[in-house]
């Protein structure tokens, strides 16, 4: 693996390489620190959005590990503006041991990773989202303990999280359920590609416009903002069509008994999700966010430890 751009790209085995990696950097961790195996190596974070999570854990990452994140705000580096992505990424590939990069175009992760001559971490793009994938999943695995033959259901609009989600679901033997409002559906070639997925697992894909029927029977029920960055102008317009889709506990109801809610976060409470759910005894929302800081030391160790 030399970068990490989607969860589609790994076979299962590489999934679990980076799953088994972050639970053992975590345990390792939680029992008195890591150990310093990135000493001396910077990570280099290109941001054109902003974020809590991402630019946090990412950092403590690397502190923990001994070695250092350096941030770059998008006025600093006007990626494909001021310069070329192609030469941001061989200029950058010179000075640091890794870059990771959270964008709104895919492309632009996909330019970063052809030029640049060190490791590319996607930490979002417009597409997909695999490092909050990865955190998911090891949240679901520490909660559920397997993966074959759970589901997952996934209610809200059918933005980059969902994408990520489908493809870490449909590679590990989960079944996904996603009910969004029509015309806020997967991408079409996202949705084609988790189904080749699904079928090679034997697992099974559901796209529905009824919230109910998505979540039913669901171990797991996920839920997104309705209105991603760079979508504001659109709030209005989601607003009208989204509240059927809100995780509440009538909603919940129809899942399992035992079901876990998660969020990527920031929740916006009161359209998305309630207060009731996202604090309640099936939340399990910042166990999965403290799990960001675990999962990308993951794929930090494989990518820039070579263990």
């Amino acid at each position: 693996m030399k970068d990490f751009v989607s969860i589609a790209d790994l076979p299962p085995a590489g999934i679990f390489e980076i799953l088994n990696r972050a639970k053992q950097l975590k345990e390792e961790w939680l029992e008195g620190g890591n150990q310093p195996i990135l000493k001396g190596k910077v990570l280099g974070m290109i941001f054109q959005k902003p974020s809590l999570r991402t630019r946090v854990s990412f950092d403590m990452a690397m502190l923990h590990l001994g070695g250092h994140a350096l941030y770059l705000s998008p006025a600093e580096i006007g990626l494909g503006k001021r310069e070329s992505i192609a030469d941001v990424a061989r200029v950058m590939s010179r000075y640091v041991d890794g870059i990771m990069a959270r964008v709104f175009d895919h492309d632009h992760i996909l330019q970063l990773a052809k030029y640049s001559r060190v490791p590319v971490i996607n930490g979002l793009s417009d597409y997909n989202h695999p490092c909050q994938g990865m955190a998911d999943l090891l949240t679901i695995w520490e909660k559920k303990g397997d993966f074959k033959g759970l589901k997952l259901a996934y209610v809200g609009d059918g933005n980059n999280v969902a994408v990520s989600l489908l493809f870490a679901a449909t590679k590990l033997g989960m079944h996904f359920s996603v009910g969004n409002p029509p015309g806020y559906d997967l991408p079409p070639q996202a949705l084609s590609t988790g189904r080749q997925f699904a079928q090679e697992s034997g697992s099974q894909v559901v796209t529905t416009h009824d919230p109910v029927e998505a979540v039913a029977h669901a171990d797991v029920v996920y839920t997104d903002t309705w209105t991603s960055m760079g979508q504001e102008v659109e709030s209005a317009k989601r607003d009208a069509v989204f509240p059927p889709f809100q995780v509440n506990s009538n909603l919940l109801a129809h899942a399992q008994p035992e079901a876990i809610v998660m969020h990527c976060l920031p929740a916006h409470r009161g359209h998305e999700i309630t207060h009731e759910v996202a604090d309640g005894p099936q939340s399990v929302l910042f166990d999965q966010a403290e799990n960001r800081l675990h999962a990308q030391k993951g794929i930090l160790a494989i990518l820039m430890a070579g263990s």
